[in-house]
């Protein structure tokens, strides 16, 4: 079809397999190539979804003129996939988090503005219908300015998880623990509601009840904005058995709005589901206290209907695809991904030396504690 993009993926892991079976279904997508580093486990994903199977990055997107890459490798090793794709030509769709480290994010955002093509971070949260209706209140002045933001992330992870794949739970294979991986999506979410510069974070971390593990299982952190507001951050992979995932923002005016983003077990992709749907859990904007209990039936009748793995990716992949048709900016953009590292690194940071950080953070280079993780 003349009016599709051609794309392809790197990393034939579990979340490689949601992007293979989006690109594959939607109308504005020609999937033809996937790349990996194991040629034997290449083939039989690129077997399984019909498409041509590449080891090498280059010469994949300039072989197949691709479009549009997502990346789908563990945390660390996103840069050079998306580095080695943007110079080859194609605009890179990258699943959360941006990267593990600062000077990653940086690397690979100065290839983007060298190149001219689009970085795009898979924050697929964004597109429910819970969080576009709270970002929309806050955007129309519902609740005054956005004055206090609070996250919780409670859930858990067992031994079998971090045996699941081997670069998880290490610091060099998966970059970070909790902050990293599970917590991504709702630091996003916090800094897209509050809609304020970060000025200052003090925070903490540990590894609570997972000695088979390097990485933290828990971080609790205190924001503080530019424009005066504050937020509080509890995120932990120690509560058995399941999850509930909360993103709240009280206002000046002293409204609040919040949605529930994850609840009943914790997803983990092409291994579960996700159980619950996403409600908005807090609604007190007067007048609207009665449309509240409609919304959480509206949207739990629509969750109950949809594949809800494949239909929020779907969501972004298409925002990201007309993004690089018409020369926009995409929903969530490299930059807005760095901000989300640039949080996580910032209460690393502040446990290792024990005070607040100031923004905006740069890389450190030249030393080997992982950013400050170790």
């Amino acid at each position: 079809m003349a009016n599709q993009l051609k794309t392809g993926i790197i990393g034939c892991g579990k979340v490689g397999h949601i992007h293979a079976a989006v690109l594959g279904s939607i109308s504005e997508s020609e999937f033809i190539a996937v790349c990996g580093r194991d040629e034997k486990r290449t083939q039989e994903f690129a077997s399984r979804y019909q498409v041509k199977a590449y080891t090498d990055v280059t010469e994949m997107v300039i072989q197949e003129k691709l479009d549009i890459v997502t990346i789908c490798t563990p945390h660390p090793v996103h840069r050079e996939p998306a580095i080695l794709a943007m110079r080859a030509g194609a605009h890179v769709l990258i699943e959360k988090p941006l990267a593990s480290s600062l000077e990653d994010c940086d690397a690979m955002m100065a290839v983007a503005k060298e190149t001219g093509k689009q970085i795009g971070i898979i924050s697929q949260r964004r597109f429910y219908t819970p969080c576009l209706r709270l970002k929309n209140a806050i955007e129309a002045g519902k609740i005054g300015k956005p004055v206090l933001g609070i996250v919780f992330m409670f859930g858990w992870r067992d031994q079998a998880y971090y045996s699941s794949d081997p670069w998880r739970g290490s610091w060099k294979g998966e970059g970070g623990g909790v902050l990293v991986n599970q917590a991504p999506h709702q630091l996003d979410l916090l800094q897209w509601f509050m809609g304020s510069e970060i000025d200052e974070v003090y925070g903490t971390c540990q590894n609570l009840n997972h000695p088979y593990i390097e990485v933290e299982d828990t971080a609790l952190a205190i924001v503080k904005f530019k424009n005066g507001a504050l937020a509080n951050i509890i995120v932990s992979n120690s509560q058995k058995p399941g999850i509930y995932g909360k993103v709240h923002i009280h206002g000046e005016n002293g409204a609040s709005v919040g949605v529930q983003t994850d609840g009943g077990a914790m997803f983990i992709a092409g291994m579960s589901t996700i159980l619950e749907p996403p409600v908005n859990d807090l609604w007190t904007i007067p007048g609207e206290e009665k449309q509240h209990k409609n919304w959480v039936e509206e949207d739990s009748n629509l969750f109950n209907s949809i594949n809800p793995v494949e239909y929020y990716h779907t969501l972004q992949i298409n925002d990201f695809i007309d993004a690089v048709k018409v020369g926009r900016k995409p929903m969530v953009t490299g930059e807005e991904g760095r901000v989300t590292v640039e949080l996580f690194s910032a209460i690393y940071r502040s446990q290792r030396d024990g005070l607040p950080v100031k923004f905006p953070l740069q890389p450190e280079y030249g030393r080997n504690d992982y950013d400050g993780r170790i």
